[in-house]
């Protein structure tokens, strides 16, 4: 049989009988042609199928973890990420990397977290600002309690209350009656507007029912230089930044923030027992992951979390800021972030505290 193509091109092909019906070996080429394209795709499915749950079997973790922190570096928070850090890489045998995410409040590092995959290898370390942002912005890109997962606390540490040496008063007792003697004579500095030690110097005043001056600076660092000088005349603030001049005599320490004695300065009394019944204002940090993350992964983080709390050289080198380790259930976290919410919630609203 001779045909002619749209071209003018002269081709030919054979006919077959087959029963009643005629068929060009054309036609049969082109029919086993498609036979074969299905079986490739037909093959690529089944591969697919099979290669998938091999994939998501693959033990966790078998990749680089990123540790998304709020602050520079240098900081608290930051030094407890690369502790606990160096111990999910010793422990899990995978590489962490510290991702410093400063700005908004931490809105900035909550975003990143939030929107990040929910696989576990971006973890967030969140601390009192996490609870403080969504209060002080209603318009925050992110959901704080449906767009994360809690894993665990990490790290409890207390604000450490000190004043200026001049200043005369040896106790607690004594700086909230001079306080109510002079009111609003008194300043306490902060690291900026709603930090946490903007937070515990606000509580004091509304426990202590002393009229102060709040004074705020850009950092921690700032607010040392400021007592040292006597811009302020006391602080509540990370232990971190006060020691120093504490021990070498520049700063007198009068209490701890925390409802229980610091097992770091054993001697030195809660702000509750000497004098301000009730007060309690600790500065923490916790591990969060985004909020669909698998409970598998939530479980072996807290785990590690555990296991971190409880290695010697962890214990030793917190308590060098004054902090310990701490490791709780998600559960649990959950509950401590819920009660957070709603204590600095009441005095962000009752103080008609603004963010900056």
């Amino acid at each position: 049989m001779t045909a002619t193509s749209s071209t003018g091109v002269r081709t030919s092909c054979s006919r077959i009988a087959i029963g009643d019906s005629v068929v060009t070996t054309k036609a049969i080429k082109t029919d086993i042609r498609r036979a074969i394209a299905s079986l490739v795709v037909a093959l690529a499915w089944l591969t697919a199928l099979w290669v998938a749950p091999v994939f998501a079997q693959q033990p966790y973790p078998n990749r680089p973890i990123r540790i998304v922190v709020p602050f520079v570096p240098g900081g608290g928070a930051d030094t407890v990420a690369r502790i606990i850090g160096q111990k999910f890489t010793e422990s899990m045998a995978q590489q962490v990397i510290i991702d410093n995410r400063p700005g908004g409040g931490s809105v900035i590092a909550s975003e990143v977290v939030a929107k990040a995959p929910p696989d576990g290898y971006t973890v967030y370390l969140a601390s009192v600002t996490f609870t403080v942002a969504p209060i002080l912005n209603k318009k925050v890109p992110f959901d704080p309690i449906n767009d994360f997962a809690p894993v665990s606390r990490v790290s409890i540490t207390p604000a450490v209350l000190v004043v200026h040496p001049s200043l005369p008063a040896r106790s607690v007792q004594e700086l909230v009656q001079l306080a109510r003697s002079k009111p609003g004579q008194l300043s306490f500095g902060s690291a900026g507007i709603a930090s946490a030690s903007h937070l515990a110097g606000e509580l004091f005043k509304s426990l202590a029912k002393a009229e102060m001056l709040h004074v705020p600076y850009k950092g921690s660092a700032q607010v040392i230089t400021a007592l040292l000088v006597g811009e302020v005349t006391l602080a509540l603030i990370n232990p971190l930044s006060a020691l120093g001049p504490v021990r070498s005599g520049r700063l007198r320490l009068l209490a701890v923030s925390t409802a229980e004695r610091s097992p770091a300065l054993p001697d030195v009394p809660t702000i509750s027992e000497a004098g301000v019944p009730g007060y309690e204002s600790i500065i923490w940090t916790g591990m969060l992951l985004p909020g669909a993350t698998p409970q598998p992964i939530i479980t072996r983080l807290n785990s590690e979390i555990a296991k971190a709390s409880r290695a010697k050289d962890v214990i030793e080198r917190l308590a060098i800021d004054g902090s310990r380790p701490v490791a709780e259930s998600p559960q649990d976290f959950a509950a401590f972030l819920k009660a957070q919410f709603a204590q600095w919630g009441k005095l962000i609203t009752d103080l008609r505290i603004r963010a900056e």
